[in-house]
């Protein structure tokens, strides 16, 4: 009786190596009738991908043992490279997402700080600058920047970045232990400061500056080297600033509470020649200048006493640089003896009191209590 082989068969060998042969992968493991190869076709995915026809390799060896006819061992084939397709992205669970942390937003006042450590100058009024999240020094004039600047930060910034290079280039912590020609700036600028007995807060400490214009000896000495009197007024500002003491403050200031500012005194008494010097219009044009862009938000009240009626021009040149809200808190006063009664609501106890006589105070003379910058 003859054998009964598949419909797929191998043929036998005519030589020692056997021969390779291909067939479908699907005949490749074992018979399958027709009709069960019909039922197959019909419940295989219909995708493009199965759609792609496959074939096996198939080898036939013989067994050198036993000399029985060659088995076949199917290779499964690999698809083409181009009928490979890219597996999509895992899209991201709800939980997945929970776990993302969002990009921080660095504060206002972080801003400023990391401005401020691109630029590398290390201090603004003697303040060395550091993180003002932990240090309130620091906190304070960055805020000051910001309220200068209605809460802008790209505004403060600009303004801190400009403040910052012109420190590094003018040093004027420097200028303030300079000291300066006495014949030119002697007895006109000073800096007295005021305290409440037994109290620490800054509330209950003022600071003045004062400058006594009236005690010009020499116009073109004192004016005519702009530079040189510019460094003289910054050391006094310099001066000021160390009185105030930002350096040791331990509460930090906001938009609305702010008690480290000066008070500035400007005395015109005797004054009559403001009206003409182009040098004398252009060192106070340009002490503006540096005042609202170097030193903002540091000025408490200013009063312009003993006040000649050909001063109008100061207020013209001070609109240009300084701020409306500044501007607001300018006060002239023709009569100096009157100045004393402006601080009955300072929380230094009877402040007008200890002003000079001849602001109607009871205190010494500005010599006595105030300082000068270095003179020599």
């Amino acid at each position: 009786m003859a054998d009964t082989k598949p419909e797929t068969t191998l043929a036998e060998p005519e030589t020692a190596a056997p021969a390779p042969a291909k067939v479908e992968a699907a005949d490749a493991a074992t018979p399958v009738a027709p009709a069960a190869a019909a039922a197959a076709a019909a419940a295989a995915p219909t995708s493009e991908a199965s759609a792609v026809p496959t074939t096996t390799n198939i080898t036939a060896t013989a067994d050198p043992t036993t000399g029985s006819a060659p088995t076949a061992t199917a290779v499964p084939a690999v698809p083409a490279p181009e009928q490979q397709s890219a597996a999509p992205a895992p899209i991201p669970t709800a939980e997945e997402k929970e776990d993302v942390e969002p990009p921080k937003t660095l504060t206002p006042l972080a801003e400023l700080w990391a401005a401020a450590q691109d630029h590398g100058h290390p201090e603004i009024w003697g303040v060395p600058l550091s993180d003002p999240a932990i240090h309130i020094p620091s906190q304070i004039v960055f805020q000051k920047y910001l309220n200068a600047n209605d809460g802008d930060v790209t505004k403060a910034k600009d303004q801190l970045l400009k403040t910052l290079e012109w420190r590094a280039k003018t040093k004027p912590v420097d200028l303030a232990h300079k000291a300066y020609n006495k014949t030119k700036f002697a007895g006109l600028g000073f800096v007295s400061t005021y305290t409440a007995a037994e109290e620490s807060e800054p509330e209950h400490r003022e600071v003045f500056t004062w400058n006594i214009y009236g005690g010009v000896k020499s116009i073109d000495e004192t004016f005519g080297n702009l530079e040189e009197f510019i460094e003289w007024r910054v050391a006094l500002m310099e001066l000021a600033l160390q009185e105030l003491a930002i350096q040791n403050a331990v509460e930090p200031i906001s938009a609305e509470y702010d008690p480290y500012k000066i008070f500035q005194v400007h005395d015109y008494k005797s004054v009559s020649f403001f009206k003409s010097p182009p040098h004398v219009k252009s060192a106070s044009a340009e002490t503006i200048k540096v005042f609202a862009q170097n030193y903002p938000e540091l000025l408490k009240e200013k009063f312009f006493v003993n006040v000649p009626a050909i001063m109008g021009f100061m207020y013209s040149l001070m609109k240009l640089f300084v701020a409306a809200k500044t501007i607001k808190k300018f006060h002239p006063m023709s009569n100096g003896g009157g100045l004393a009664k402006e601080f009955a609501d300072s929380k230094v106890v009877a402040l007008g009191e200890k002003l000079p006589v001849e602001y109607g105070g009871k205190g010494a003379d500005l010599k006595a209590q105030g300082k000068e910058p270095l003179l020599e």
